[in-house]
């Protein structure tokens, strides 16, 4: 199939596609007389593979390793976990982080009057 079928089959968009063949996440497809890239159901798994890695939240290194895993049939679950588990704490560490903004935010509209005053907390709080 060519890379608009296989960005239909995957789910992955064609930019992407050559974006993860350019870093090596799936390899080089071959080519077709027309030099038309020709991808195989085995390209399809690999793309959704990837896909469903980037929205778990995985870094690109990260999933190389999973697909390093995935591949080896004698692979312990065990390490799969750990990445899985590193992942969600980072994930965990970011909300958190994330929670804290809004707090802010939050706190600081809500000293502001918002009305037609110039005084604003909020503009105050940015120009420290």
């Amino acid at each position: 199939m060519n890379i608009g079928q296989a960005a239909s089959a995957s789910g992955v968009s064609q930019r992407m596609i050559r974006h993860y063949e350019k870093i090596g996440l799936i390899p080089a497809p071959p080519r077709r007389d027309s030099g038309y890239r020709d991808y195989a159901e085995a390209d399809i798994h690999r793309l959704r593979f990837i896909a469903n890695a980037r929205d778990l939240g995985f870094p690109v290194e990260e999933i190389r390793e999973l697909l390093g895993l995935w591949n080896d049939k004698h692979r312990a679950s065990a390490e799969v976990k750990v990445l899985a588990i590193a992942r969600a704490d980072e994930l965990g560490r970011k909300a958190d982080a994330l929670q804290a903004l809004r707090r802010s935010l939050l706190a600081l509209a809500e000293q502001c009057h918002g009305d037609d005053r110039p005084d604003c907390p909020i503009i105050e709080k940015l120009q420290q």
